[in-house]
C-alpha cells in the first residue's frame, strides 16, 4: 500500500467527522488476546464525552473473526464475544490488540483464510490502530506496506525480517501515519488511543479521560519506549517536586538549576535523575509542557497568539511558532483554526 512517509512524533490531525451520531470503534479480539490491552479502548474511547451534556462521543463493541461466542485471552479465562466478523463492516476505527496465538501472522506473515476473510469487512478509509504486536496483523494484510510502524522492542528485529517492506521504529512509543497508527507495548497503546481522542476532539476531553483513568494526559510519540538503565535507588529516585514546581511557573523563565534546587540535588545529579525517571532530559520535558500548556490555551481560550506564547513560557510568539511547528507541524494560527470547527470539542457536522 502506498503511503506518505510517517514521522515518529505526536501529528495534528483535522478533527474527523464520524460517519454516525458516535463514531464507532470496533475491537478485533483474537484468540490470545492479551485482556489487559483488549479493554484500553473501551477505557479511553469510552469514557470521553462532551464537556456540554455528557453525551457519549464514541461507540465502542468487541468483535471476533468467527460468529458470536467464546474467544481465548492468554489468561486463565475466555471470554464472550457478542459480534462476529460482519461488525467490522460498521467501523470508523478498527483497533487489533496483542495477541499471543497470531500463528502463521507471526510466524511467516500471512492471514489465515478466517482472519482475511474477516478483515475484507473491513471498508475503505477506516481508522486502524494496532497495540503492541497487534501490528503484524496490519502488515500481514499489506496496510503497513511503505509506511513506518512500530511495536513492542522486543519483537521489533523479528518484526522487520518478517516485513521488510515495512519500516520499524522501535525507538517510540507510536506512530500516527494518518489512517493507520501502531503503538508499542501495553501502556503505549493507552498513549495512542488518549492521541486519538485528542485529534479527534481536542485536549480538555482527552484530559478528562486521562484523568478519570488516572494515567498521564500526553506522552509525545517520539519518547523512547525502552530505557535500559538500571533503576534509580527508590530513597533517591524522585524528581516528583521539581516537575511539580516548574508546572505551577511555566509562564516564567526556568533554569535548569532551579529544577535542581527544588530537589536539593546538584544540576549534574539531578539531570541524570530526571533522566532515568523520565527518559527525557529536563529542558526537552518543559518545551513538552508548554508545547501542551500552548495548545491547551489555543483550544480553549480567546487569548491573542502573543498572550498564549507568555503564558505558556515561551516569551515571544516567534520562539512558540518554531516549537509548535517543531512538535505538531503547524503553526498556532492554524492549530487553532482546527479547533475553532468544533463546536464544544465536538466535530462541527
Amino acid at each position: 500500500m502506498a503511503s506518505a512517509t510517517a514521522t515518529p512524533t505526536t501529528t495534528t490531525r483535522k478533527p474527523r467527522k464520524p460517519r454516525s451520531p458516535r463514531h464507532r470503534v470496533v475491537v478485533l479480539a483474537l484468540d490470545g488476546v492479551i485482556p489487559f490491552e483488549l479493554g484500553i479502548p473501551q477505557r479511553i474511547f469510552g469514557r470521553a464525552r462532551t464537556a456540554a451534556d455528557r453525551t457519549p462521543l464514541y461507540e465502542v463493541v468487541t468483535a471476533s473473526i468467527r460468529p458470536p461466542g467464546p474467544v481465548r485471552t492468554d489468561a486463565d479465562y475466555a471470554i464472550l464475544v457478542e459480534n462476529g466478523p460482519k461488525a467490522l463492516a460498521t467501523a470508523d476505527t478498527v483497533v487489533i490488540p496483542a495477541s499471543y496465538e497470531l500463528g502463521p501472522v507471526y510466524e511467516e506473515g500471512r492471514l489465515t483464510p478466517e482472519l482475511a476473510a474477516a478483515l475484507a469487512h473491513i471498508r475503505p478509509g477506516t481508522r486502524l490502530i494496532s497495540i503492541c504486536t497487534g501490528g503484524y496483523v496490519l502488515a500481514a494484510a499489506g496496510y503497513l506496506d511503505g509506511r513506518t510502524a512500530t511495536t513492542h522492542w522486543s519483537s521489533a528485529e523479528h518484526f522487520q525480517s518478517l516485513f521488510p517492506q515495512v519500516k520499524v521504529d522501535a525507538d517510540v512509543l507510536f506512530i500516527d501515519d494518518g489512517d493507520v497508527l501502531t503503538s508499542a507495548g501495553v501502556a503505549a497503546g493507552l498513549d495512542l488511543c488518549l492521541h486519538v481522542v485528542r485529534g479527534d476532539h481536542g485536549s480538555a476531553v482527552a484530559n478528562e479521560v486521562a484523568r478519570r483513568t488516572v494515567v498521564p494526559p500526553h506522552r509525545d510519540g517520539g519518547q523512547a519506549q525502552y530505557i535500559q538503565r538500571p533503576l534509580p535507588e527508590p530513597q533517591l529516585a524522585s524528581t516528583t517536586a521539581a516537575r511539580a514546581w516548574a508546572l505551577g511557573r511555566l509562564h516564567e523563565p526556568i533554569q535548569l538549576r532551579d529544577m535542581a534546587e527544588q530537589e536539593s540535588m546538584s544540576v549534574r545529579t539531578f539531570t541524570r535523575r530526571f533522566r532515568e525517571e523520565v527518559g527525557i532530559s529536563p529542558g526537552q520535558w518543559l518545551a513538552q509542557q508548554r508545547v501542551e500548556r500552548a495548545r491547551h490555551l489555543l483550544e480553549s481560550s480567546d487569548l491573542s497568539v502573543d498572550q498564549v506564547a507568555r503564558d505558556a513560557g515561551f516569551g515571544t510568539p516567534q520562539s512558540m511558532r518554531q516549537h509548535l511547528q517543531a512538535a505538531l507541524g503547524v503553526t498556532p494560527t492554524a492549530y487553532r483554526r482546527t479547533f475553532r470547527d468544533t463546536v464544544g470539542g465536538v466535530p462541527a457536522r
